[in-house]
């Protein structure tokens, strides 16, 4: 039985509701980071942002995610959403702390989690479902140099089984 809003159909990603529309991916961060768990944050952004970032305008590569020294918000720093070409842009800073909005035991839980040795929270994508921007947060461990060797090679073998596996099948 599928799930609310569509979900389950369609042949997009597995667990992905149907009416999401990715913005921006950081795909570096699964290559960097063991993503361990994952959470879906809103954003408080303005208007001309929100418009920017329909447009299909916005960096992930340098962001991160930081939860406030008094334990009451998570915030997202370096995130890049140029200017609205529309908007009225004087004393706009396109990267602007801005505030995700969590549960408190979510928010609660990931102070637990990033106080142990070498967790981080890193943006993972930003998109929108029913007319909302969202975020995706990981939670994860930084890699080392040889696990990323090794992710790589993994990824290399599974690529040349499949490719023997196909030409095997006459295409």
């Amino acid at each position: 039985m599928p799930g609310r809003h569509g979900a389950g159909g369609g042949g997009a990603e597995p667990g992905r509701i149907a009416g999401d529309r990715t913005v921006a991916s950081n795909r570096r961060a699964r290559h960097d980071y063991a993503i361990e768990e994952t959470f879906e944050a809103g954003m408080v952004l303005s208007g001309p942002e929100v418009k920017s970032l329909r447009s299909g305008r916005a960096t992930l590569s340098d962001a991160y995610a930081r939860v406030s020294p008094d334990g009451t918000a998570v915030w997202i720093e370096n995130l890049h959403i140029p200017p609205y070409e529309m908007a009225d842009n004087r004393g706009y800073d396109p990267k602007r702390a801005r505030k995700l909005l969590l549960h408190r035991d979510q928010i609660g839980r990931l102070i637990g989690k990033t106080a142990e040795r070498g967790l981080t929270l890193v943006p993972l994508r930003i998109y929108f479902t029913r007319g909302l921007a969202k975020m995706e947060l990981g939670l994860g461990r930084g890699k080392r140099l040889y696990e990323k060797r090794q992710a790589i090679a993994e990824r290399e073998h599974r690529r040349e089984i499949e490719r023997s596996f196909g030409a095997r099948r006459g295409r």
